[in-house]
């Protein structure tokens, strides 16, 4: 069990102020209390500053190679949704057996031509002029020709792009049709030699949508989150710090520590992502930066408020650094291995992105807690009470000391006189926003919902599903055996939904032939002998077979990223199993069905296993059961508060459709992992006090001693995540308000009013059965 924890003095209690020169050439205080003995500078000093100065240029070294990678963990981040889908999953089988049916690799990238007057010839002149000049290299597979809709008012045309390079080919379509359709997007119209922008041939809106065009618009909002993000993020630490510390040098060393941690941890993940032993996508990219900036300051503050402390009674500043080590590491390492506890209870889970989260953020927090532990301390013995200039804690006495009063001794004051009235008042307040839990919608949301404000990818479905059927260009396919195939058709085409079918072969000129929805299939358009000629009909081209299978596709008439789509896919596949068992279904609208059925297996997984490795160790750290078992459920109750109130946020306020299912799992680790730093620093501390004094003077004593870290650090860690919330994805954001605001309450209620109240209210009961060596109140 941790012993030792550091205090939170104010770092403004009893200051001296004055410049740097508050040590001697030792680094000895000169300024101290007349009456305090000192214990003179320590043994070895020297070889200890060599020693200190040797890690500071390991640091820097470290953050000199690891820096780098700040720009290129993006090259091995994919944001495939398909990729993260385990093995047994149904599109997952399909797609394995659909590849075989052609050798393209690609992602169709749909546009959609608008033109609200009426069509004319130049519009669909001008949109086959585009796949033409497409054609030549860019596409990984033929255009389709320009299909008109039913309407007259819009055209479509596909264009396979390579699943390898899907944004950078669809930024180059956009290039092209901004030159031929200016109103589409007149400012990224490129000029020729001369200056000039090509006269366009009709003026029409044109928008590039489907899987290809979602997959750019994503990855154009994560383009910011290795910049901005971080950006953000180390700014609003910095100006957190110099209003906690009130210097200006405190503060950059802290960051420094941070960016460090990041720069080894990005390395390393890097590595193992290049090597194909992770597979990280954006929104696990943009969680690192995060945590590790957040989880190293905090860290950080727990080692400087030690050091701080020991200033105050410690004339000699490596003896004061060495004392805070000492304090701080058993507490660190306790705190950051339950973290990593449970963070690696994500390796049980199926989803790739997921599981990747475990291990990631490990490493994150391993890193973090070895800066905070090595190059802090050794930079703070280095410079002494410099570092909190203007600001100099002095030595002194132990009655002056001990006759300080603050906020935190006020605060315990209050909890002792009405301690009952206290938590029972707050966990009424708190259950309160547990009836809106069941407006909290995480079963998922549409692809063209993921993108926060513009997305030309949105736009155009938009104006695809108002004049094609909504699942134009994403067809769902359907793997069936060929002698099932007229029963399979004609399951599928009676159910609602599905707009029109065809089946893949070869020898037709499109590639496909039309079914009907009695399985009957069609000859195609502009085969056969003239009317009246008394010629046979046109014989339909054979399907194509593989292994005894035809490929069946089916047009859905909503979106195919919707989730109404995903219905219908889930209606298909019962159809189509009760024909052929051996059946799969497979396509955009599958992959996204069992993305979300995977994140909600793994969030029913793994929510109750962490809860149940951090209870074990809670137990082990604090030898009982009793005062896990009431953290823990004070941890959820905490948790769902922060859900139902994000319920109402995201519905009423925001105005949301939903979430994915993963933003409940993800804000759960973060909520309740890390949050368990805070019940560790400060249950850790009341049991020490309480062998001592008795538990409710203990608790009382703790709490003063610890709630202003706790505060200052959940402060911290609310503010890093709530730097996600600038990158324009909906899960960041969501996540980022969850963590944000379940953080702040945590720290500032919770840990700091509720479970005091409680524990002082139960008294030495609260360490049953491990009680006997706790004095009587």
């Amino acid at each position: 069990m941790p012993r030792h924890l550091l205090t939170s003095t104010p770092p403004n209690s009893d200051p001296r102020r004055g410049g740097p020169a508050g040590d001697d050439a030792n680094g000895v205080d000169t300024a101290a209390a007349p009456n305090q003995r000192s214990k003179g500078p320590v043994r070895g000093r020297g070889a200890l500053l060599v020693l200190f100065a040797i890690l500071l240029v390991a640091w820097v070294g470290v953050a000199g190679v690891g820096g780098p990678y700040f720009g290129k963990i993006s090259e091995v981040a994919t944001n495939d949704r398909s990729s993260f889908l385990p093995e047994s999953a149904e599109s997952t089988r399909a797609q394995e057996i659909i590849d075989r049916f052609s050798d393209d690799d690609y992602v169709p990238a749909i546009v959609v031509l608008e033109n609200t007057d009426g069509l004319t010839d130049d519009d669909s002149v001008a949109l086959g002029d585009v796949a033409k000049e497409l054609d030549d290299g860019l596409l990984a597979a033929d255009a389709s020709p320009v299909i008109p809709s039913d309407d007259g008012d819009a055209l479509q045309l596909i264009l396979p792009v390579s699943s390898d390079t899907t944004a950078d080919d669809v930024e180059k379509i956009r290039d092209v049709i901004a030159n031929t359709f200016p109103t589409a997007n007149a400012a990224d119209a490129t000029p020729d030699e001369s200056g000039n922008v090509a006269t366009p041939a009709t003026v029409a809106d044109v928008y590039v949508t489907g899987p290809a065009g979602f997959a750019a618009d994503l990855t154009e909002a994560f383009a910011g989150i290795d910049g901005i993000l971080l950006l953000v993020a180390l700014i609003a630490v910095f100006v957190i710090l110099v209003i906690v510390y009130r210097s200006p040098l405190l503060p950059v060393i802290v960051l420094f520590t941070s960016v460090a941690a990041l720069s080894a941890s990005i390395f390393i993940i890097w590595h193992l992502a290049d090597a194909g032993i992770l597979l990280i996508n954006g929104q696990v990219q943009g969680i690192l930066f995060i945590l590790v900036v957040g989880a190293t300051t905090d860290y950080s503050l727990l080692v400087v408020a030690r050091f701080r402390d020991a200033l105050l009674t410690e004339r000699d500043r490596v003896r004061a650094g060495l004392a805070a080590f000492k304090g701080v590491l058993e507490p660190i390492a306790a705190s950051g291995g339950t973290v990593i506890a449970g963070l690696l209870v994500l390796l049980l889970t199926d989803l790739a992105s997921t599981r990747a989260l475990g291990p990631v953020a490990a490493i994150g927090i391993l890193v973090a807690m070895l800066a905070a532990l090595t190059f802090l301390p050794a930079a703070l013995m280095i410079i002494g009470r410099a570092v909190f200039w203007p600001f100099l804690p002095r030595v002194q006495n132990a009655a002056t000391a001990k006759a300080k009063k603050g906020l935190w001794s006020r605060i315990a004051a209050g909890i002792a006189k009405r301690p009952r009235m206290i938590w029972i008042g707050l966990v009424v307040v708190l259950a309160l926003p547990l009836l809106a839990l069941p407006q909290f919608k995480a079963s998922g949301v549409a692809q063209s919902d993921f993108v926060l404000g513009e997305s030309e990818a949105r736009d155009g479905q938009d104006v695809l599903a108002e004049h094609f059927p909504g699942g134009s260009g994403s067809p769902t396919q359907i793997v069936v055996a060929k002698d099932q195939l007229e029963d399979a058709a004609k399951a599928v085409g009676s159910l609602g939904g599905v707009e029109s079918m065809t089946v893949v072969a070869n020898d037709s000129p499109s590639g496909t032939v039309a079914i009907d929805d009695d399985g009957t299939l069609q000859a195609p358009r502009g085969r056969g002998g003239p009317e009246g000629a008394g010629a046979p009909p046109a014989t339909p081209p054979a399907p194509t077979e593989v292994d005894g299978q035809v490929l069946l596709e089916a047009t859905l008439s909503d979106a195919a990223d919707s989730l109404a789509a995903e219905d219908t896919v889930t209606s298909i596949r019962d159809a189509v199993h009760e024909v052929d068992a051996k059946a799969l279904v497979g396509g955009e609208t599958a992959v996204d069905l069992d993305t979300n059925t995977t994140a909600e297996a793994d969030r029913a997984l793994a929510i109750p296993l962490i809860l149940l490795v951090i209870t074990v160790i809670l137990v082990l750290l604090l030898r009982s059961l009793l005062a896990p078992l009431l953290l823990v459920v004070l941890t959820v109750l905490s948790f769902g508060t922060a859900l139902g109130v994000s319920a109402l946020v995201f519905n009423h306020i925001i105005g949301f459709p939903g979430a994915d299912p993963s933003v409940p799992l993800y804000a759960f680790v973060f909520l309740v992992a890390l949050g368990i730093d805070y019940n560790i620093f400060l249950m850790s501390r009341v049991r020490e006090e309480s062998l001592r004094f008795g538990t409710r003077k203990g608790v009382l004593s703790g709490l003063v001693a610890t709630g202003g870290v706790i505060t200052s650090a959940g402060i911290v860690l609310a503010a890093t995540f709530a730097a996600l919330a600038v990158i324009p994805v909906m899960f960041l954001f969501q996540l980022a308000f969850i963590v944000t605001f379940g953080v702040l309450l945590d720290a500032i209620l919770v840990r700091s009013l509720v479970v005091p109240a409680l524990v002082h209210d139960i008294g030495r009961t609260v360490w049953w059965p491990w009680k006997k060596r706790i004095p009587l109140d």
